[in-house]
């Protein structure tokens, strides 16, 4: 069965997503080596439709490494409101339960599932079950506003750590799995 990992950029207080992006500077070889590694282990992308538009505005025009694995990947894009998906290799999935499709994708043959940003869809995927590994890019900066991956009120969720790394720039590349 297919793995499904999310790969977030997250500050040192858990935000990972802010008005203020602020990892630019924390933005290294070692960290873009990081990101091609996870998604050269994967074939498709599951993308939320912010984060569609985001990375929809900036790859097509880009080219080599990172970018080649991001056009080249198949994108799946939930979204009720997004009315098309153009991007090269999107397909656009507009109703239907989000965690009965990925329950589907992950049942079929290939390589990894990947999910970046997107902490909705994430969220939704913690909250079924559906997730197998986090991928976090912990910065060291602590942010204080913006967007937590894990909310407030949900039940303890124990994790395993299955690899780390320590970037020159003080990020901390940390891989986790989900213990049952």
């Amino acid at each position: 069965m297919r793995k499904i990992v999310a790969e977030l950029f997250s500050s040192l207080d858990g935000v990972v997503a802010s008005p203020d992006q602020w990892h630019g500077p924390y933005h290294s070889e070692e960290m873009e080596q990081d990101i091609q590694a996870g998604l050269a282990a994967a074939d498709t992308m599951l993308l939320g439709r912010h984060t569609y538009q985001e990375h929809a505005g900036f790859w097509p025009g880009a080219s080599g490494g990172l970018a080649d694995l991001m056009n080249g990947i198949h994108k799946i894009v939930f979204s009720t409101t997004l009315p098309a998906a153009e991007w090269c290799n999107s397909t656009l999935v507009t109703e239907g339960d989000i965690a009965e499709e990925v329950a589907r994708l992950k049942r079929q043959d290939g390589k990894d599932i990947v999910v970046t940003g997107s902490i909705t869809l994430v969220q939704t995927l913690l909250r079924a079950g559906l997730l197998d590994e986090l991928r976090l890019l912990i910065d060291p900066v602590v942010v204080r506003e913006g967007r937590k991956l894990f909310e407030d009120g949900g039940e303890r969720l124990p994790c395993t750590l299955i690899a780390s790394r320590v970037h020159k720039s003080g990020t901390i590349s940390v891989t986790y799995t989900f213990t049952p």
